[in-house]
């Protein structure tokens, strides 16, 4: 009844862009008009043109306006939209257009989203964040989000009609922020109970999401069933055909039905139903039965009769359904993924009822070799980030032609669009700028041009030094080397639970670069504060290009102390330890000065989600949780989503490296051997207690960001030049 009601007030696509309009550029709306292209069988398209002293922006849907709008600001009016920064100071007098432009596009679906950043980064967002990122979709040529919102409450429904109690559901659903696991079949429970208030309001929330998306022309991809079942399913259904499974990241295995089972289709109709029921469909429907979790057998036949009976499920309730699914199974597991089995399990689903996603195309494109999935229609995707890390990293060459590249080759089968498939957004705008630069062109991005425009439209203003600086930044941290294999970007030793070595398994400090090339960039950046100081960007870029300067210097302070410890040499221990913690201090301080950089956000925005204590204390648990230890406290995936963020800094990372240091000293002393087994159980007790801690952080920016960086610069520049050339 409540979709039937949101139909009714569907926007049309002029009223959707204008509104669009409206939020965006409040003061300039009535120097635009809309007009509909009609074009029901082509590709989306756009045109823009001056006419009778107002911008015409003409598309075939909302999304198709939006692109005419943001084509128009940033390559006639200098302006920028992005997550950390925006520039939206158009001139006094709008630029005229001397001719009119028309773009179409060659990728027929733009995807956008990874099920991770519904964790890693969307956790707690409400419906004014959600409407933020929607615009930003529309106006970057997204049509195919991937939209998985509230799906818990679908599956409360269900399994309530199946005969579940609230108490039988218990042990099932997941916390908030680790639904992305819950949704793939990964894990039960962690971090739940799930409030039933949760999945209510996240059940609205996800309608007006879907509404916004759909009237700029989107086409959102819903979930499906895959067999994941609770554990009281075995006590429901005795004689139900379930298989354990485990993701082997320490966490308790979970239930498959086997798609064998007659009850595997009736559930998976019956989620679609009521899916459609409360939200509407647009017959893209996610599913992925294998994430992580290897198939308990490899025969090719096996895996064909599975997936065909996976896409039944959904066909059955949706003879238009199409399967879209993450190709990351074949990356991930490739050794157990050779071609037999790749061509297995996509063969018996049919061509035009499939979509295959293919991830990390960037790092390693899975469509060469499995000769373009075998005639299935796939998307060339680019995941970057993973963990939602903090760090500056890219494939800027890999941004600028993989797509089109791919769409040139003669051996790119049903090559059908691009994508977007970061575990974590809001760093590195650069990257997904570029990357969505390709939507409305089927060459290369010319780099050597985009880049300078680029510049201009986030600061503002020309200015030789900053353009200097991101010429320094596209040869180092945004270009990995051919000869080395590096899937994403590195994490400061900073962040490492304490070790006397230079890396761990989840905080890798290997760079793609040498530190000391981006100093160049760092000085110019600095040198430009005083001309660019009012931009949002640039105070943005100044604090993160200071952050990854000060986050690699910290290796090099780390073999200082390591060397001294070695040497049992205590002055020189504790002169470079003391060196080390004041490190982060400031490092601290520099991310307090910048609203991007703050964990009180982070948390705050949890508590919010609760309506009651307890569920504010829960949610503020697995705020903290996801981004420290991960899971428990002899978690393996502790630090996977670590950050550089004030307030982790001065309360997680230093007290434990003070730990730490205490304890070496004891052993230099002589006083107590160092015991590393013992300290690893002695700082697992403190994590977990400070994820169980109820504590408040800051919320709001301490002091001027531009200022604070070139504080930071004076203080370390000459130090950290140095040290890298000795």
């Amino acid at each position: 009844m409540f979709f039937s009601l949101l139909v009714s007030k569907a926007q049309t696509p002029i009223d959707a862009s204008s509104a669009l309009i409206k939020r965006l550029l409040p003061d300039h709306f009535g120097f635009f008009k809309i007009e509909l292209l009609h074009s029901p069988n082509g590709p989306d398209r756009f045109e823009l043109e001056s006419q009778d002293g107002k911008i015409i922006l003409r598309g075939n849907n909302g999304g198709a306006i939006a692109s005419a709008l943001y084509h128009y600001l940033t390559e006639y009016a200098h302006c920028q939209v992005t997550w950390n920064g925006s520039n939206l100071k158009l001139p006094a007098e709008l630029p005229v257009l001397k001719q009119k432009i028309t773009k179409e596009t060659p990728y027929k679906l733009r995807y956008y989203l990874n099920y991770c950043t519904f964790n890693y980064t969307m956790s707690w967002w409400d419906w004014p964040r959600w409407e933020k990122e929607i615009d930003w979709m529309a106006l970057h040529g997204i049509n195919m989000p991937l939209a998985i919102t509230g799906q818990e409450y679908t599956w409360y429904l269900v399994y309530k009609e199946l005969g579940f109690s609230d108490e039988d559901l218990k042990d099932f659903f997941t916390g908030p922020a680790y639904f992305a696991w819950f949704w793939m079949g990964n894990m039960d429970a962690w971090g739940g109970p799930l409030p039933l208030e949760w999945m209510k309001s996240h059940a609205s929330l996800q309608q007006k999401i879907l509404a916004r998306q759909r009237s700029l022309g989107m086409k959102p991809v819903l979930p499906a069933f895959t067999g994941h079942v609770p554990p009281a399913f075995n006590r429901k259904f005795p004689n139900a055909k379930l298989k354990t499974t485990n993701w082997n990241n320490g966490f308790a295995d979970n239930y498959i039905l086997d798609s064998e089972d007659p009850l595997f289709s009736r559930i998976g109709k019956m989620f679609l139903e009521k899916q459609t029921q409360l939200l509407g469909t647009d017959h893209y429907y996610s599913a992925d039965t294998f994430n992580e979790n290897e198939p308990p057998s490899n025969d090719p036949d096996y895996l064909g009769k599975l997936s065909a009976r996976v896409y039944d499920a959904m066909h059955q309730a949706d003879s238009s359904a199409v399967w879209v699914m993450q190709g990351w199974l074949f990356y991930a597991d490739r050794k157990f993924w050779g071609k037999p089995q790749t061509e297995g399990l996509l063969k018996t689903v049919p061509d035009d009822k499939m979509i295959i996603l293919d991830l990390a195309a960037e790092v390693e494109p899975i469509w060469k070799r499995t000769q373009a999935f075998y005639g299935k229609p796939w998307i060339w995707s680019m995941v970057n980030n993973f963990g939602g890390n903090t760090n500056l990293f890219g494939r800027m060459t890999g941004a600028a032609n993989g797509p089109a590249e791919a769409l040139k080759s003669e051996n790119s089968g049903k090559l059908t669009g691009i994508g977007l498939t970061m575990e974590g957004i809001e760093q590195n705008p650069v990257i997904y700028e570029l990357f969505t630069a390709n939507t409305w062109q089927n060459v290369p991005v010319n780099l050597n041009e985009w880049l300078p425009k680029y510049v201009r439209n986030r600061y503002g203003k020309i200015n030789s030094q900053a353009l200097g600086a991101w010429e320094v930044l596209r040869q180092t941290v945004y270009t990995v080397p051919k000869d080395k294999y590096i899937r994403d970007g590195a994490e400061s030793i900073l962040q490492a639970r304490p070790t006397l070595d230079s890396t761990t398994q989840w905080a890798r400090t290997k760079l793609n670069y040498n530190p000391e090339d981006i100093l160049p960039a760092w000085q110019a950046l600095v040198s430009a504060a005083d001309e660019l100081k009012d931009s949002e960007g640039y105070q943005f870029d100044v604090v993160d290009v200071s952050r990854q300067v000060l986050a690699n210097y910290a290796l090099v302070l780390q073999k200082k102390w390591v060397g001294a410890y070695r040497s049992k040499d205590e002055q020189k221990f504790k002169m470079y330890t003391q060196e080390y913690i004041r490190l982060i201090e400031d490092l601290d301080g520099l991310l307090a000065s910048h609203q991007d950089f703050l964990l009180g956000k982070w948390v705050a925005d949890a508590r919010k989600c609760g309506t009651t204590k307890a569920e504010k204390d829960l949610y503020e648990q697995n705020a903290k949780n996801l981004i420290t230890l991960w899971g428990d406290k002899d978690a393996i995936l502790h630090e996977y989503a670590c950050r550089q963020w004030s307030g982790l800094l001065n309360d997680f990372y230093k007290p434990r490296w003070q730990q730490f240091f205490a304890a070496l000293t004891l052993d230099i002393q002589g006083k107590k051997i160092w015991d590393a087994k013992a300290f690893a159980q002695q700082i697992k007790t403190w994590e977990w207690e400070w994820v169980n801690n109820r504590k408040d952080y800051p919320i709001l920016a301490d002091g001027n960001a531009v200022e604070r960086a070139k504080k930071i610069f004076s203080k370390y520049n000459r130090a950290i030049t140095e040290s890298y050339h000795k």
